[in-house]
């Protein structure tokens, strides 16, 4: 089955291979130098829609388990978004004029806090007016950086679970920082035997609908678990975000930030603390 086919069918498909072993490691160099970068700060960081989330361990040393847009100032990371490769895969679904709403790295240190609860994607497509025909017109993708397993706090996925649309999922609490429960998932109407590891190898790339419940756990491997997430949608369909490809060729980021979720982009874009 190809990629176009299994995402239609299950809500989510894993292409393999697409970025070689040299290039994961230019792109895993640059991962690395925003983390650092994230560490030095020591407390959760704004500079328009560029975001380190950093938090404190259980031994209170800061850790950074995400960061939104470090495009805007990290080139390496600003051209893989760019690469003619996703739109090699994201044509055939969404077409290609393509606008980007996320823009993420994900780290998952060994033993770290790094769990993500039960959720759909779609809770974070806010304004829901901003956003059409949602289910068909998103992607998001995530390629792996290093090997993505059950053990290193893979993601986990349950297949299908798009085809329901919104579905009632606890959103009481923040999804980052809070483990799975198989509760959550009865209570919404999902069996927990359905859900399936998505395991992928550095240089893989998962795509998955807005709707698809998915999380992860905590990295119990000795190695870090990095990730990078970026969502395109059919710009016809929505009002925010920085245009990624218009008429199949990308799209340099502006002088301006775009409006994406940030709202107080435009009456605070200046460095600051959180």
């Amino acid at each position: 089955m190809n990629h176009v086919a299994a995402y239609r069918d299950r809500g989510y498909a894993i292409v393999r291979g697409v970025f070689s072993k040299d290039e994961i490691e230019r792109i895993g160099d640059a991962v690395d130098a925003v983390h650092a970068e994230g560490v030095a700060h020591g407390r959760p960081f704004r500079h328009g829609n560029l975001f380190y989330n950093v938090r404190a361990n259980d031994d209170g040393t800061p850790i950074v388990p995400m960061v939104q847009w470090p495009s805007y100032h990290n080139r390496v990371l600003d051209s893989v978004r760019l690469d003619p490769r996703w739109l090699d895969l994201l044509a055939p679904l969404i077409g290609t004029d393509l606008k980007q709403i996320i823009n993420q790295l994900h780290w998952k240190a060994p033993g770290s806090k790094g769990d993500f609860a039960w959720h759909q994607d779609s809770r974070f497509r806010k304004p829901d007016a901003a956003y059409r025909n949602l289910g068909e017109s998103y992607i998001q993708t995530g390629l792996a950086i290093d090997p993505h397993t059950r053990e290193s706090g893979a993601m986990r996925m349950i297949p299908n679970s798009h085809r329901a649309g919104p579905l009632a999922l606890d959103t009481s609490t923040e999804v980052l920082g809070t483990e799975m429960s198989d509760d959550w998932l009865r209570d919404a109407g999902i069996d927990p035997s359905d859900v399936i590891d998505l395991e992928m190898e550095p240089g893989d790339i998962a795509m998955w609908n807005p709707y698809l419940v998915h999380g992860s756990g905590r990295n119990s491997a000795d190695h870090q678990r990095r990730l990078y997430i970026n969502g395109y949608v059919r710009a016809r369909d929505c009002d925010r975000g920085e245009w990624a490809f218009r008429d199949g060729k990308p799209v340099p980021l502006g002088p301006e930030p775009a409006l994406v979720h940030y709202e107080d982009l435009r009456a605070k874009p200046e460095p600051h603390y959180v």
